[in-house]
């Protein structure tokens, strides 16, 4: 088989939506001809961990590991919270600490691109004689960390090498940017080096169409948009039994606090004693402080269930019992091309999915494509309580179903597909 070097941070037991894209990739990439090599951090400093997803690594797959030197580790002895906060991407806006407010500083302005900067000469010593040694000529970065990026591009300038740099997430235009407190030279520099991504990297890939129309003004190089998707099968079961469960599964950041949810459940609530006798609000990750104060002005806490990171398994088990599927995007212009990796596999719980996020946001566009929920923008509380309303009275007839369209093209599998047949073989 022709193989493939993938260059990335989080590989298992990282845990989070960052591990699954190319874990999952590197299951099916032996089924059309493509033999995967991974290259990954030997002492990773991963602020989520999950065992299970061992599990998954493709049996006999070649895993090259490097020591990195981690700023995140030296850190977290100052503080343990805030370094797991920063580096999980929750940032408190509104009254960071004096502590947090320096590492935000030192994170957005010395570590350029990011704190895993000190990995990539080492790295490119050390690959080079990697792509020698199994006869590779095709290299895959996949970041954030973008530093896994400027990996590439160097490797890029000293080897005869296809390298194809894969987007995540948006590099200068992503939300949490402005909440690094940068100077000019630092702006300036990270634009400098997205640039230089951009346009030394053959190919590029990106997971929303929207970043993709982000991209375009700044290279001429092509872009390829390979989204997020699901493992495994389409649930087929019906309305579950329990509560009227609201569902979020994953980190609620700091910035996507919908307060016009809480109101409208807080609304539907007093109108209807028995609304709020069977909701329950499951919130299942990392959440905000906000986030939970909000609901509880509400007078919702007695309805709140909050658990940290779970393993994925038992969250694609909870996404499958719960009633409602809660997806929330920060109000921002930034993020409407931002597809939570979550997003795929709340299509294959078959769930109704309430998104609120930002006007013009992608995922509307893919609910509505998919017929497998509704979409608000964060001010339409009204169109929110009403969607709920008529959502909670087929849920007392236990008729609360969703008839999805065209998900299977999400599947893993099929996304691997298109992976190699339009980006790797091209």
């Amino acid at each position: 088989m022709r193989k493939v070097l993938i260059v990335t941070y989080y590989w298992p037991p990282a845990g989070g939506p960052g591990v699954q894209r190319w874990l999952y990739f590197a299951s099916y990439m032996r089924e059309f001809g493509i033999e995967p090599v991974i290259y990954t951090p030997e002492n990773p400093h991963y602020p989520l961990k999950d065992p299970s997803l061992v599990q998954q690594i493709p049996q006999g797959i070649k895993v090259y590991r490097q020591k990195i030197r981690e700023p995140y580790q030296l850190a977290h002895l100052l503080s343990p919270s805030g370094t797991k906060r920063i580096s999980s991407g929750i940032i408190n806006r509104e009254k960071p600490g004096r502590i947090e407010r320096l590492m935000l500083w030192v994170r957005g302005n010395i570590f350029i691109p990011d704190a895993r900067k000190y990995w990539i000469k080492p790295s490119v010593r050390f690959l080079s004689g990697v792509m020698e040694k199994e006869g590779i000529d095709t290299l895959i970065t996949t970041g954030p960390p973008h530093s896994m990026h400027l990996i590439g591009l160097k490797l890029k300038g000293l080897k005869r090498i296809r390298w194809i740099a894969d987007f995540r997430d948006p590099w200068t235009s992503i939300g949490y940017h402005s909440a690094l407190r940068l100077s000019r030279r630092a702006t300036e520099k990270h634009r400098k080096l997205e640039a230089a991504v951009l346009n030394g990297a053959d190919a590029v890939i990106t997971t929303s169409s929207q970043t993709m129309r982000e991209f375009k003004p700044l290279t001429p190089r092509p872009i390829h948009v390979i989204t997020n998707g699901y493992f495994g099968e389409l649930n087929t079961k019906g309305q579950p039994e329990g509560p009227f469960t609201i569902s979020h599964i994953g980190s609620l950041l700091s910035g996507r606090n919908p307060v016009s949810l809480w109101n409208a459940l807080k609304s539907l609530s007093d109108v209807y004693p028995e609304f709020k006798r069977d909701l329950k609000i499951e919130l299942i990750g990392p959440v905000s402080p906000e986030v939970l104060q909000s609901i509880r002005d509400q007078g919702l806490g007695a309805q709140l269930y909050v658990k940290d990171y779970i393993p994925h398994d038992q969250a694609l088990e909870r996404q499958r019992l719960a009633q409602i599927l809660l997806l929330i995007e920060i109000d921002a212009p930034q993020t409407r091309g931002i597809i939570p990796g979550k997003f795929f596999e709340y299509l294959a719980a078959s769930r109704p999915i309430l998104a609120i996020g930002p006007e013009h946001w992608e995922v509307a566009s893919l609910i509505a494509e998919c017929k497998s929920g509704a979409a608000f923008r964060y001010e339409e509380q009204q169109k929110i309580e009403r969607a709920l309303h008529t959502w909670y009275q087929d849920y007392k007839k236990h008729n609360l179903t969703v008839e999805a369209e065209g998900v299977e093209a999400y599947h893993r599998r099929a996304l691997t597909g298109r992976l190699v047949k339009e980006v790797l073989w091209e």
